[in-house]
């Protein structure tokens, strides 16, 4: 455990000169201004920033980076490959690609992330001789890397409204709402005793409305513990408003309205195209609108109402979702020049908003800590930029956002220990290489 001294860092929402951090157990103890290190310090140069929430999260996802692009396709050409990826994990399997994938989380700025889990069973849906061994793969894979995890359990029941699981799909599911909440409760009894909860806690998920028909919906409001977070995929295509809306008459946020799902702990990942309703709904319920800008232009989903949802009062928070590319500062801008494209004007997003969303706006969707501000009591979650790079020359501290990617990040403190340095792991190395040798191991 070390106390930092940082060349410059954002206090606040400004950028401020010599300050220094002092730390006990993982957490800020202390903070000055315009000081001078002490011998015993670290030394962070640059500038330095709360280190980034990744709110979205499918790990396993990572291997398709580069493999879906031949000949023309859509989201649901794209499907067709993931579902071809998930059938060949194991938990051995899936523990050495998840353990890649977080350290390349690390090294990009990223100290926590949610990872919205549903590969729960054997191929054919047999359950594994201990139950949540692919839980327990991932869990293990993020204390490897050192990034706190909130594993979303979730619930998939159907392979569409009215449809069965297919059989790429059994092993996603459930024999019904009510088991899916007992395996809940037992994960989340062998995660707190395993593991420290300011490094691991589990969070529920819905996979979508198309996934969960509504006479579940209705046990999960009556049933799912009021502690933990909620995320659910809401309106991420088309044609899923289409088909909620043929099948229950109202929009997939309408749906979970209905059954009193919208509050203060509900993640809506993606968030699309939900209408002007919509948007009222989320913002007065205080609901967090999870958008992944790099997976929504490479999927070709759409540019959703970020500006409108947030001024309605809905948390905006940031993720990676199917790793396109592991890079928060690539997912702020990206969300800002959606903005532009959709709207044909330049600053919908302050920096100090984008640097929120990548940070305290997912506080309600996390089950650990999240970084939020540089001060006492937070945290200990820091990310060290450079700001003389070929990319950063030039930049104001806080405009960093609009400049610096994954490659200018010098330094990563979790829980005030050093994590990472100029894109090595402190103690794997080399993500490139890890990820090289774990995806080997896949057709």
């Amino acid at each position: 455990m070390s106390d930092f001294w940082c060349e410059t860092a954002l206090v606040g929402a400004e950028a401020v000169n010599r300050v220094r951090l002092e730390t006990h157990d993982g957490r800020i103890t202390a903070v000055a201004t315009g000081v001078q290190p002490q011998s015993t310090d670290r030394i962070l140069a640059g500038v330095v920033f709360p280190a980034a929430a990744n709110a979205h999260s499918h790990a396993f996802h990572r291997i398709l980076r580069g493999r879906t692009h031949e000949g023309l396709g859509d989201f649901w050409v794209w499907r067709e490959h993931m579902y071809r990826a998930a059938a060949e994990l194991t938990p051995a399997k899936y523990e050495r690609l998840a353990t890649a994938v977080f350290a390349e989380m690390v090294v990009a700025g990223f100290s926590s992330v949610a990872e919205f889990h549903y590969v729960h069973h054997q191929p054919g849906g047999m359950p594994y001789s201990e139950p949540h061994a692919m839980e327990l793969a991932l869990v293990r894979a993020a204390a490897t890397a050192g990034i706190r995890l909130t594993l979303l359990d979730t619930l998939y029941l159907a392979g569409g409204i009215g449809a069965p699981l297919g059989p790429e799909q059994l092993r996603f599911g459930d024999a019904n709402a009510q088991a899916w909440l007992e395996r809940l409760a037992s994960l989340r009894d062998v995660v707190a005793k395993q593991f420290p909860p300011e490094m691991a806690g589990v969070g529920a998920a819905l996979h979508s409305v198309r996934a969960v028909p509504e006479e579940a919906l209705a046990a999960i409001a009556m049933h799912l513990p009021a502690d933990i977070p909620l995320h659910v995929h809401v309106s991420e295509q088309p044609a899923e408003n289409e088909a909620c809306l043929e099948a229950y008459g109202v929009t997939p946020t309408g749906l979970l309205s209905r059954h009193g799902l919208l509050s203060g702990r509900l993640a809506a990942v993606h968030a699309t195209h939900v209408t002007p309703e919509d948007v009222h709904l989320l913002g007065a319920a205080g609901a967090t609108a999870v958008l992944c800008p790099s997976t929504e232009a490479d999927l070709a989903d759409g540019i959703g109402p970020a500006r409108e949802l947030s001024d309605a009062g809905a948390n905006l928070a940031l993720g990676t979702d199917q790793h396109a590319s592991i890079d928060p500062w690539l997912e702020m801008r990206t969300l800002e020049y959606g903005e532009r494209l959709g709207s044909g004007q330049r600053g919908r997003f302050r920096p100090q908003e984008l640097l929120r969303a990548a940070t305290v706006g997912a506080t309600a969707a996390m089950a650990t800590p999240i970084a939020t501000v540089l001060q006492a009591g937070a945290v200990c979650d820091l990310v060290a930029v450079d700001p003389e790079s070929v990319r950063t020359a030039g930049s104001k501290p806080l405009q960093l956002v609009f400049s610096a990617t994954a490659g200018d990040v010098t330094a990563v403190v979790i829980a005030g220990e050093l994590v990472a340095s100029h894109g090595e792991h402190a103690r794997l190395g080399r993500p490139g290489r890890l990820l090289a040798d774990a995806l080997k191991e896949f057709s």
